[in-house]
């Protein structure tokens, strides 16, 4: 569930600390006061997670002296003014200084908390977008978002490693849903390029107009954001729905990247959706763009050969998804099991989210089942399953190593607590945890 946003009170007054403090409290903020600003900077640094409240007229250093330290460490650090009657001048001047709002003393408890939500969102914005940022540079922490253990994923993670030390322009095709521009991300993690801009922009949300601008310019001479081309410079363009891409646009991009010579300053990921049967994104551009843009080229596989990778996706969305609304996980059955493999996934891992999610709202009512949602999702699914096609020994093996798993993940490792539950021996757990790739340590918080 999502912790409570921290609220630090600055204030040379006690008694106004206390009760700022206990109102903001009762209002579900986690409050730290703070007697002077001196104190309050041993604790707040450039990643502080939640907003300040701070008096201006304190002795020692003053709340404006203090502001312009706060926001020299952390500018997006959002910061509530108290000012006294009479003070509005000096609150305008914090306000340009980079203040969020401002309080004028006395002021409604109310308005104080309606103001500190404001303040708070914008922080919690903030904050998932510096860690958003933390993971997109971190090529460790996205390639875990690839998660699974099929042949198919193992070959797309070694793929991404070598594509993505290369400096060549890459195309990316795949049906829909399977994650073509999580794998962009990760290219571009694992490269060279890590710490350089990634621009992302996607061919069809814009007419053809728009377009050419935010790609190639000309912007508007009021709009501080460089055409695309310009804007990934020495880093990463992912142009999504590049069939999308008119012949008059697909000429211009051709030339860019002629006008480059090679794609050591700038790479270009293109990223294929085109889904028309017998036509590939071969088939929609000019020929010599698309062999510029396909020199490498990787083909993300669907859930559905994903194999007991669709078990393990399903337990961990859910796991998030039962965090997320302060409720169980569903327990997944045999059959279910079966069922989950068997789909056939039209809408892949995409559609796998919105099944795991209505899964956990169902168990969070207390009816429903998970192989009513796979029925729903998939007329062509018949009521009773069969394994056809696979050796019933697979689906035994992928729903063995999903219980196992499970039970691992919700005991935290302890594997007296799993042998009592699943009532294995300890010769037998760990004869197949070594079996499924499982290690204890993975488990331990």
């Amino acid at each position: 569930m999502q912790k409570a946003m921290k609220i630090a009170i600055v204030d040379d007054e006690q008694d106004m600390r206390q009760s700022i403090s206990q109102w903001l409290a009762l209002s579900g903020y986690d409050t730290e006061t703070f007697p002077s600003a001196e104190e309050a900077l041993k604790t707040l640094g450039p990643d502080y997670p939640g907003i300040v409240i701070s008096d201006i007229k304190m002795p020692g250093m003053d709340g404006m002296t203090f502001l312009k330290k706060l926001m020299g460490t952390d500018s997006s650090l959002p910061v509530i003014m108290i000012t006294g009657h009479g003070d509005v001048p000096m609150a305008v001047e914090a306000m340009r200084l980079g203040a969020f709002d401002f309080l004028e003393k006395p002021f409604n408890p109310d308005k104080m908390t309606a103001l500190a939500k404001k303040a708070a969102n914008a922080r919690r914005l903030t904050m998932d977008n510096r860690q958003l940022r933390r993971e997109l540079s971190d090529g460790g922490q996205i390639m875990k978002k690839l998660i699974g253990t099929s042949p198919v994923m193992e070959r797309l993670r070694e793929d991404i490693l070598d594509l993505g030390q290369a400096d060549g322009h890459v195309l990316i095709d795949g049906e829909t849903g399977t994650g073509k521009t999580l794998v962009a991300h990760a290219l571009h993690a694992v490269g060279a390029r890590a710490g350089k801009k990634f621009v992302l922009l996607s061919c069809a949300a814009l007419e053809e107009e728009q377009l050419s601008k935010r790609l190639f310019g000309p912007m508007q001479p009021d709009d501080s954001q460089l055409p695309a081309v310009e804007e990934a410079r020495g880093g990463t363009l992912v142009l999504e729905d590049i069939e999308a891409l008119s012949e008059s646009l697909q000429a211009r991009l051709l030339s860019a990247i002629n006008e480059q010579g090679t794609p050591s300053e700038t790479r270009i990921v293109a990223i294929s959706n085109l889904q028309e049967q017998d036509r590939t994104c071969e088939d929609v551009l000019r020929p010599d763009l698309f062999y510029r843009l396909a020199a490498l080229r990787i083909t993300v596989p669907p859930l559905r050969q994903r194999g007991e990778d669709i078990l393990a996706l399903f337990t961990r969305l859910s796991e998030q998804f039962a965090d997320e609304y302060g409720c169980d996980a569903p327990q997944v059955t045999a059959q279910e099991a079966a069922q989950l493999l068997q789909a056939p996934w039209p809408g892949n891992v995409r559609q796998l989210i919105n099944v795991a999610e209505r899964a956990v709202l169902q168990s969070r009512r207390g009816s429903g089942t998970i192989a009513s949602l796979l029925m729903s999702e998939n007329e062509e699914m018949q009521p009773v399953m069969t394994t056809e096609g696979k050796p019933l020994k697979e689906y035994v093996e992928a729903f063995e190593r999903m219980l196992i798993d499970n039970t691992m993940r919700r005991h935290k490792g302890s594997i007296s607590s799993v042998m009592e539950e699943l009532c294995l021996p300890r010769r037998t757990l760990n004869e197949k945890m070594a079996k499924y790739g499982l290690q204890r340590a993975d488990y331990l918080n």
